[in-house]
């Protein structure tokens, strides 16, 4: 048996270390302008990369399930994964005529990061990479990133959607990961409220930041919130906005919803009457019961952030983590807040996740968390967790 399944966007990830100098006089993309900087990192990226490897140094057994080219991009992105353990690149499909994925990663210290992406490959990764053999398998299966895989959003999903119910027929618990759509590109012209109508009936656990989830469903506020907040757009959405945000999801068909919502943390919401409903697969929660009509708010725990790529799929991969160990709502987001916060502490993706044990013993030796006000009726602090517990919570 396999715990988990990590399928969709993998690339290699260029990253120019920037010094701290130069990120505070914010000198090193002006134009005309020559900056030093210093040696170059390479590592692989996208979901299938940081989430799947996240949850292999957390101690679960990963397959990863991805398309690359036989390019030398290809030969690189194969060589780190066999690098970490050989069996990690025995689920990718090489296409020997197709260009291989990269992002440049502009990640200077202190300020949120800036991706030159080809998404190469992954635009022509489909149902045929699937590897039913391997699904038959999986406790779970997951998958990110499809605005950035061409095939997954056309046809309002069409592919996506029979992906997941593969996975569905398979028996595994299935999780669904979503990337900002470019809104200029192709992607950023997908009805994706139709996709995510499509696909989500087919979804148990469905893991998107909060800008994902509202550029997809509510594209008008989106656009006004980014003209007027700027990059406070995360602060400018209330309580109340992210949980009916959450709401639309459920009622479309997913059964957990977790949002990334960056330095506010992160909130859980899952479907009332979770323990009568469809099964959730292999992999998901021990006792459907305790899981149910749950609503939790984890603020975020305090690091000195060295690079944030990553931070999002390291949280999901606590999330999930927590899951398959049988974790209840209130550790498994806080497992989720952890390794997010481990991974920041390093520049890259995955370097900074620590294994299980160690990620809980920084937890019980009484880790601090940044303080955050969640306002809203209905909302109060559980100093027993750390946690803010929700209106839903006193329904449920």
């Amino acid at each position: 048996m396999i715990d988990v399944v990590a399928a969709g966007h993998l690339c290699v990830d260029i990253i120019p270390t920037i010094p701290r100098a130069s990120a505070e006089a914010r000198t090193f993309l002006a134009p005309g302008r020559l900056s030093e900087v210093g040696p170059l990192m390479f590592s692989t990226g996208g979901s299938v990369s940081n989430t799947g490897l996240a949850l292999y140094r957390l101690g679960l057994d990963v397959c990863l399930l991805a398309r690359v080219g036989g390019d030398r991009i290809g030969a690189l992105i194969r060589d780190l994964l066999a690098a970490q353990d050989p069996r990690l690149v025995e689920g990718l499909t090489i296409a020997p005529d197709e260009a291989s994925s990269y992002t440049i990663v502009i990640n200077p210290p202190g300020v949120d990061r800036t991706f030159l992406h080809c998404p190469g490959t992954n635009h022509t990764f489909g149902l045929e990479d699937a590897r039913p053999e391997l699904l038959r398998q999986a406790r779970l299966f997951h998958l990110g990133y499809p605005p950035l895989m061409r095939r997954l959003y056309s046809e309002q999903g069409e592919e996506l959607a029979a992906i997941f119910e593969l996975a569905r027929e398979s028996g595994a618990t299935t999780s669904l990961d979503m990337a900002m759509p470019d809104p200029a590109g192709p992607s950023g012209q997908v009805d994706w409220r139709a996709v995510l109508a499509h696909v989500l009936p087919q979804v148990d656990l469905f893991v998107p930041s909060v800008e994902e989830t509202l550029f997809m469903l509510r594209r008008g506020r989106f656009e006004t919130l980014s003209r007027e907040a700027g990059e406070g757009l995360l602060d400018a959405l209330s309580a109340e906005e992210i949980a009916s945000l959450a709401e639309e999801a459920l009622a479309f068909g997913a059964r957990i919803v977790l949002l990334k919502l960056g330095h506010r943390g992160l909130y859980l919401r899952t479907a009332p009457g979770l323990a009568k409903g469809r099964t959730l697969g292999r992999g998901g929660p021990a006792r459907l019961d305790v899981w149910d009509g749950r609503e939790l708010w984890a603020p975020p725990f305090a690091v000195e952030v060295v690079g944030t790529t990553g931070a999002g799929d390291a949280a999901i991969a606590g999330f999930l983590g927590g899951v398959l160990r049988g974790a209840t709502p209130e550790e498994a987001v806080t497992w989720a807040a952890a390794v997010g916060a481990c991974c920041v502490e390093a520049a890259d993706a995955t370097s900074g996740v620590r294994t299980w044990k160690e990620t809980q013993s920084r937890v019980r030796a009484g880790w601090m968390r940044r303080p955050i006000e969640v306002a809203g009726r209905g909302w109060f602090w559980d100093d027993n967790v750390q946690l803010w517990r929700g209106p839903a919570e006193a329904m449920s």
